[in-house]
């Protein structure tokens, strides 16, 4: 017995004896040979990781003011499990009902979606700890978030409790402080933060930056540990973008349109102006269109298409501008020349083209030919004179037929090369041919600047906020297409389309004081197969001064709802309305002739624009003088002795009589009043504020309401729409065609293969 019990001690003392021995060399794995694996584990237990979110990339314009950049978001949640505590402990509060009223009413969600999220449990039935309110309540506007903060503070008051199941994220999201201007060039970025559409998406690799990270160690409360390590990856902000837009110009363009797509009712309404020495595209508009503050609330698909890149069209008259200058170019156009107008047959197994108006003008010049917009006088000068070969070279060197190579995706390229002989003596006038507005655009600046043909681009600059290095894309030229003194001479002739009060069809977009250049377009509708009774798509394209091309610009109105409409008749006072004011803008200021002399001289008339002085750093009263003799008011905002900021900046040109904000503190305590403001002025007022703005309405401003809310003021503006743009009365279109010969034009389908057909005449 007794040996049997030393035999069980000993073996126990020696398992012991192992297990002790085996746990010191365990403890000396983990400890010293596998130390460094070990401590990396622990070290996930008690630190942690946390996203430094960098800024995507501002856009500007071309005078940097801001059309898209990132703003303060918030996110609404609510406490399922804290609700139903407190709804449980205070049922008198009615504290659910309460919070799914106001959330239904703010966000306009409906009730029983909110009361599902605020009742949200897990597998297990418990309540969860938080839900968020998507999709209405995610990334919310401050003014929207700021209504439902107010209310979780009458809330805490009303209970005595801080946490009262209503949570507010802090996030950022892309805002477009200009509303719909310019949606179709920006595009937008949405809330998933995924860039859909225009530059957001094409320059989306220079805007979105790097995110970041900071790595920390933490305690039990996941308090950050004064002396433990910190590993930080700095975020990297996206690059800004600097645009050819000028934004007012851009604003001139969206007025004039809306007010004529309101009155007119088309399908679509596009626009284009550049500057046809650079091809920087100051403006570019296609109607309906969206507001990418509010993307999903659009309900028409065809808002989100650019039809300045996206739509082939038949031209119309408008091409002819391209026969003109190729028949110039190669001394075959005699503007002296006399030819019969009303018809020509190419061949007599096909009908006669006839002009729009089929019996006539009887034996007329060429250059009257050209006033009148005469189909007759292109296919002689295009087909008999040019031939198909030389004529379908100028169409490929124009630029027809390719794409331009513009910043934007999507672009098509239309159709460029006729099939039968017929359509090819067509084309001469812009039948049996479908181009893209953008491609319209450059060959006619090409006409413009002295014959060269350039790329089209959206693009100023791109820099690096982190370095300051910016990278500026400079003009391209693709080809010369005609010579300087070609681009004169044509320049001439189109002058004389628009200065002609008599004959002239682009009679309609003179403008005291301006020499224009120009020519209408009329193009018939096929729908089904068949040519569309009274639909037509017009336009009108041309530029000034000619004397020194400041601005090309096409207006093109598809299908307006209105039988009588025309090129000269629609399309023609848009254009005068916006290069009017554009002109203006630029400080190119008109010219009439000398009331008082025989001299003939033509002299500057008194300028009713003219520069806003730089008045930084001078005193209120000198400074409001100084600004009173170039006829300008002036309202100072602030309590300060000097000027330490001003709107607009100096330089701006703007027509005298305008208000001039002298700001004389860097903030400012009160909202000036905005009322007749323009929206892009209100939105430069409220920046140098420091303040949020959120407008409603379009046009001018009527009513304004400002708040304070911890140091920040935020501003609601109301506006008021533009005015209807007058039709100009008893306007009978001479250049419309005439529907029973055949003309067509696959306008709206965006199908680059075009539409052909062209048995009959084009529009003028």
């Amino acid at each position: 017995m007794v040996r049997r019990i030393k035999l069980r001690t000993l073996f126990l003392g020696g398992f012991i004896t192992l297990l002790f021995f085996g746990l010191i060399v365990r403890i000396y794995w983990v400890q010293v040979a596998n130390a460094a694996f070990w401590e990396e584990q622990a070290r996930k237990t008690w630190i942690t990781s946390k996203k430094l979110v960098q800024d995507r990339g501002t856009i500007t314009d071309r005078d940097g003011n801001v059309l898209a950049a990132d703003t303060v978001a918030y996110t609404l949640a609510v406490g399922p499990k804290k609700l139903h505590e407190l709804d449980e402990e205070h049922p008198e509060w009615r504290l659910i009902d309460q919070i799914v009223n106001k959330v239904h009413l703010v966000l306009n969600k409906p009730e029983s979606e909110v009361r599902a999220a605020v009742d949200a449990k897990r597998e297990d039935g418990s309540y969860l700890d938080q839900r968020e309110i998507r999709p209405e309540g995610w990334k919310m506007d401050k003014n929207v978030a700021d209504r439902l903060m107010a209310f979780r503070d009458q809330l805490r008051e009303q209970t005595g409790k801080t946490d009262v199941g209503l949570y507010f994220i802090e996030d950022k999201k892309r805002f477009y402080p200009n509303g719909s201007l310019a949606s179709h060039v920006l595009g937008y970025e949405n809330k998933e933060g995924v860039a859909v559409m225009g530059l957001e998406k094409t320059l989306n690799d220079e805007l979105k930056g790097q995110e970041g990270s900071i790595t920390y160690e933490k305690d039990g409360i996941r308090t950050q540990l004064p002396n433990g390590k910190v590993e930080v990856k700095q975020a990297i902000d996206g690059k800004n973008v600097t645009l050819t837009i000028d934004r007012d110009i851009q604003f001139y363009m969206e007025e004039a349109l809306r007010a004529a797509y309101k009155q007119y009712n088309p399908v679509s309404i596009t626009a284009i102006a550049a500057d046809p020495k650079t091809m920087d595209i100051l403006g570019m508009v296609s109607l309906p269109d969206f507001n990418p503050n509010a993307y999903w609330e659009t309900k028409n698909p065809e808002a989100f298409k650019n039809n300045a890149i996206q739509s082939v069209y038949e031209p119309g008259s408008t091409f002819k501008i391209v026969t003109l200058a190729a028949a110039v170019q190669e001394g075959l156009f005699n503007p002296n020349a006399y030819y019969q107008s009303g018809s020509i047959s190419i061949s007599s197994r096909d009908k006669p083209i006839h002009d729009h108006n089929w019996s006539g003008w009887g034996r007329i010049t060429y250059l009257d030919g050209l006033k009148h917009s005469s189909n007759v006088a292109f296919v002689k000068l295009g087909y008999q004179m040019l031939g198909k070969e030389k004529f379908k070279q100028y169409i490929d060197n124009f630029g027809f037929g390719v794409k331009t190579g513009i910043e934007l995706q999507g672009e098509v390229i239309g159709k460029s090369t006729p099939t039968w002989n017929r359509d090819w003596a067509s084309a001469t006038f812009g039948q049996a041919v479908t181009v893209t507005p953008i491609q319209q655009v450059a060959a006619v600046a090409a006409v413009a600047n002295g014959g060269k043909l350039m790329k089209p681009h959206l693009v100023k600059a791109i820099t690096d906020p982190a370095t300051g290095e910016k990278t500026v894309v400079e003009p391209e030229v693709v080809r010369q297409v005609i010579s300087e003194a070609t681009s004169k001479k044509v320049g001439e002739y189109l002058e004389q389309v628009v200065s002609d009060q008599e004959i002239g069809t682009g009679r309609n977009a003179y403008i005291p004081g301006y020499r224009i250049a120009g020519k209408t377009g009329t193009a018939q509708v096929y729908e089904n197969g068949k040519i569309a009774e009274d639909k037509y798509v017009v336009s009108f394209i041309g530029y000034a001064p000619v004397e020194d091309p400041k601005i090309v610009l096409y207006v093109l109105v598809d299908r307006p709802d209105d039988k009588f409409a025309g090129g000269g008749s629609v399309a023609a006072p848009i254009f005068k309305q916006i290069m009017e004011q554009s002109l203006r803008h630029l400080g190119v200021l008109p010219k009439v002739e000398k009331k008082d002399g025989n001299d003939g001289k033509e002299a500057e008339k008194a300028p009713v624009t003219v520069a806003v002085p730089d008045v930084g750093g001078m005193t209120v009263e000198r400074a409001s003088a100084e600004l009173k003799n170039a006829g300008f008011q002036t309202e100072v905002l602030g309590k300060g002795g000097k000027v330490l900021n001003q709107l607009p900046e100096p330089g701006s040109v703007l027509p005298t009589s305008e208000r001039v904000y002298l700001f004389t503190e860097k903030k400012v305590g009160s909202v000036p009043d905005m009322k007749g403001l323009s929206l892009r002025d209100a939105l430069d007022l409220c920046s140098l504020l420091g303040a949020t703005c959120q407008a409603t309405g379009e046009g001018y401003v009527i009513a304004q309401q400002a708040a304070v809310k911890d140091g920040r003021i935020s501003v609601a503006l109301s506006l008021a729409p533009p005015g209807e743009m007058p039709r100009p009365a008893g306007e009978a279109d001479a250049e419309r065609p005439d529907a029973s010969a055949g003309g067509q034009s696959d306008a709206s389908s965006g199908d680059s293969s075009g539409g052909g057909g062209a048995n009959g005449p084009a529009g003028g």
